[in-house]
């Protein structure tokens, strides 16, 4: 849950401290991705890394989530993938973990569960959830997400990544040397699946399945992929756009009111 604090465009645009305790509908996004975990039998326990402690103050349902116990809250990193790996060390190693990000406003526990169910049951170290980009498009028509296109499927992802084994978070190892060479990280992603691989992907000859069986094989650990159904499992809140949308997607999520309920006031 870490971010850029007031730079960041939707902080901007909302006016908060940081981009994960910008309201969608009307509630912080981040409380909106606690509120789902607290919802899951899945989720025993939750390690929170971010907002900075000065962000904080402005959210007091947050901070007495935390003084409660129900969250447990580290110091942001400098990265996404430094962040994510203090989650893990403070979760200890012995256990299965989940790891999302903070500005899943969408994400709900049927989303949780059903995702970390497959991946359990799938006999992998790491899993990352993809969504099929034909899924999103055709429920949100002009959205605009990052495309992996291969030749079986294009996929978006989906900001959900499980670790059924400890042997798996050497994956956020991985991530941290594709962050720090950020200004070339082809070099980084050639270095793990290799030359023939990203030349049959250039080709448009890639696989899912083999991308991951190429991963797999070069870095020692098992990696799969589950492919999701939900097309807002694809949509996470990094612009003005992003927070449109999900607000119009929690607006019909809200019942109808009762019939003879008084309309609202208009200004």
């Amino acid at each position: 849950a870490a971010d850029r604090g007031p730079a960041d465009p939707v902080a901007a645009a909302t006016g908060s401290a940081c981009k994960v305790l910008a309201p969608v509908a009307g509630r912080p996004m981040v409380l909106r991705v606690l509120d789902a975990l607290a919802a899951s039998p899945a989720a025993t326990c939750t390690v929170l890394c971010g907002p900075p402690a000065p962000a904080l103050a402005g959210s007091g349902e947050l901070r007495g989530r935390i003084d409660a116990g129900a969250v447990d809250w580290i110091a942001p990193q400098p990265g996404p993938s430094a962040s994510a790996e203090a989650g893990l060390t403070h979760l200890g190693g012995g256990r299965p973990a989940l790891v999302t990000t903070g500005d899943h406003a969408l994400l709900t526990a049927g989303m949780i569960d059903g995702f970390t169910e497959a991946a359990a049951a799938g006999g992998w170290d790491a899993v990352v959830g993809l969504v099929e980009y034909d899924t999103v498009a055709a429920a949100f028509p002009g959205v605009r997400r990052t495309v992996t296109r291969l030749s079986d499927a294009a996929v978006c992802g989906t900001n959900l990544f499980a670790f059924p084994t400890p042997a798996g978070r050497s994956l956020v190892r991985y991530w941290q040397r594709v962050e720090a060479r950020r200004k070339r990280p082809w070099q980084v992603v050639l270095g793990a699946v290799g030359p023939t691989a990203v030349a049959r992907y250039a080709l448009g000859r890639l696989s899912l399945e083999a991308a991951l069986e190429t991963l797999s094989r070069r870095l020692g650990v098992s990696v799969g992929a589950v492919i999701l159904p939900w097309a807002r499992a694809g949509v996470d809140v990094d612009s003005a756009a992003d927070l449109a949308l999900a607000e119009a997607v929690l607006a019909g999520d809200r019942p109808a009111a009762p019939a003879g309920t008084p309309a609202p006031p208009t200004a």
